[in-house]
């Protein structure tokens, strides 16, 4: 990683001082799509800042049944991660490479410095926990007061989004675990949107039209 491609990936931070002691204190990964990051109940020694790639966050319950909270992308790292560190504590969220990613770990012990010494950091992190916190009622909103078959609408946007692409690969069992409920009930409201001819169904892919976030917004 050099300097010019840490300043593409991480736009919100200009403080060149602070842009070197990432490059030089900071511990570069690349992780293939597929790799768990994190798991609930480990102990958190570093704070992710991603660069390339995605990666999924997710909540969990003591089934192992998991519910989707959001994604971080390139420029990003974790509000939840953040709180844990600061706290000591073990995490409480399960993170998934969704997308091949490139990823620099910071240490605890220097992101409590940096608090201190980089103002930037101390605004990056503070923008982190707005950021998360609004998409954290957004989830929030969507278990408690919208219907199973908006919220697996608003799950293909928001995947289109994340993927640049207009093609789904993925199985209903794993968009039920994503959305907390049966793979039945997605199956059920995805030959819905194929009758509606807003997506086609294939064999672990979903084609989606190059129009459906306004079809669903009509």
């Amino acid at each position: 990683m050099t300097l010019e491609k840490l300043k593409q990936a991480l736009p919100n931070i200009t403080d060149p001082k602070l842009l070197q002691a990432i490059l030089e204190k900071g511990q570069e990964m690349t992780l293939e799509s597929g790799k768990v990051l994190m798991e609930p109940g480990q102990f958190i020694k570093a704070v992710p800042l991603v660069l390339e790639g995605s990666i999924k966050i997710m909540r969990m319950d003591d089934d192992g049944k998991e519910l989707f909270l959001y994604y971080l992308e390139p420029g990003q790292t974790c509000a939840l991660s953040l709180t844990c560190c600061s706290a000591a504590k073990p995490s409480e969220i399960k993170a998934v490479v969704e997308e091949k990613a490139v990823l620099i770990f910071i240490p605890i012990q220097l992101h409590e410095l940096w608090m201190d010494e980089f103002k930037q950091w101390k605004d990056f992190v503070s923008s982190t926990y707005q950021h998360r916190f609004h998409e954290m009622l957004i989830a929030l909103d969507a278990v408690a007061f919208k219907r199973m078959d908006e919220r697996l609408m608003r799950y293909i946007v928001t995947k289109m989004k994340q993927l640049k692409a207009n093609e789904l690969n993925t199985t209903h069992q794993e968009i039920a675990n994503e959305l907390g409920t049966s793979r039945e009930v997605i199956s059920r409201l995805l030959k819905q949107l194929e009758k509606k001819k807003w997506i086609e169904l294939g064999r672990n892919v979903i084609y989606i039209r190059d129009d459906f976030e306004e079809l669903i917004s009509k």
